[in-house]
């Protein structure tokens, strides 16, 4: 797969939840989904250190956004806060994604970034990318619904 993007999502999870990447994989892997394998490509925990874990192997597709899963899915955990959607990446969940992102950069090129938010009417990643991390970043234009 020559991925064409990077799509964040957030596990929406309560902040502080532990989440793990074998968590994730049972709720796609098992009834109702029944997918082969997790739908992320990567999955950065909220463990405190940024542990970054890999998820489906890159050169599969992902399982993670409809029609766009030609791109490289990444997850944090969190995403809720008080059973609403809220920003909750950390500051080392964030310094963990953006070497992530350097990394994926390096192998792919100039990926752009989305959060699932474009693609989708769901709230994940709980967030605006483009307003968080801006244009330069995320090397996308402001997206307006």
């Amino acid at each position: 797969m020559r991925p064409a993007k990077i799509v964040l999502h957030c596990s929406a999870t309560e902040k502080g939840q532990h989440v793990t990447t074998e968590t994730m994989r049972r709720w796609h892997t098992s009834p109702p989904r029944n997918w082969s394998d997790i739908g992320y490509h990567f999955v950065i925990l909220n463990d405190g250190v940024g542990t970054v874990e890999r998820g489906r192997p890159v050169w599969k597709s992902g399982a993670h956004t409809k029609g766009h899963n030609d791109s490289i899915g990444v997850v944090y955990v969190g995403g809720l806060l008080n059973g609403e959607p809220t920003d909750t990446m950390s500051e080392i969940q964030e310094a963990a994604f953006f070497e992530l992102v350097d990394k994926i950069r390096d192998v792919f090129g100039p990926l752009s970034i989305h959060g699932h938010n474009e693609f989708s009417s769901k709230a994940c990643p709980s967030f605006n990318v483009v307003d968080k991390w801006g244009p330069t970043f995320t090397q996308q234009t402001r997206v307006t619904k």
